[in-house]
């Protein structure tokens, strides 16, 4: 059995619910990062006994929160000990627009997680892509990389989208899944 951890921002409470639905996924433990954009001695360590690590945060003007952005900067700590390589990544974002430029903080997640020398897992979804296709399906926003999340900017944090909550279990089900494989 591998372990997981989901390490997530959420500036309004959107982010936290997928982060849920990930960490339910894949049976992870969960660390947010304060408002501040900090985190404790606790998580570090947790973090780094962790077989897998995936990351949450909120797309905010193109990118990630400055709060994930302050923990991402506080990893190279880790990566000058190299002590996350050949761990198991994954990530997601959320945003209130469809697109919202979300794929940008994915590719910052990734690169994040290759600079420490890590394994990167896609989404593995094909898109529900067909004119009937709505936000009750899986991967209504066609992500690949990993995964997108919309969370209308009117919308309360029970209102995320059902297809989005299941994709959420879905991917953090097979981030666990691959890094338990790899475990072996």
């Amino acid at each position: 059995m591998s372990q997981t951890v989901v390490i997530y921002h959420s500036g309004y409470g959107h982010t936290e619910v997928v982060a849920r639905q990930v960490a339910e996924g894949a049976g992870a433990a969960l660390i947010a990062i304060s408002p501040e954009g900090d985190i404790t001695e606790a998580d570090w360590a947790a973090l780094g006994a962790a077989d897998a690590i995936i990351f949450g945060a909120p797309t905010y003007m193109g990118s990630a929160s400055w709060q994930f952005k302050k923990f991402s900067d506080a990893t190279s700590k880790v990566w000058f000990t190299r002590g996350w390589e050949d761990k198991v990544f994954g990530g997601f974002t959320n945003s209130a627009s469809p697109s919202g430029d979300k794929q940008v903080t994915l590719i910052q997640m990734q690169t994040l997680a290759s600079q420490h020398g890590g394994i990167w897992v896609s989404l593995g979804l094909a898109p529900s892509n067909a004119k009937a296709s709505g936000p009750a399906d899986l991967n209504n926003l066609g992500g690949s990389v990993g995964l997108l999340v919309r969370s209308p900017s009117d919308a309360s944090v029970d209102e995320v989208h059902s297809g989005d909550l299941a994709s959420a279990r879905h991917y953090g089900a097979r981030v666990a899944g691959i890094a338990a494989k790899l475990k072996g």
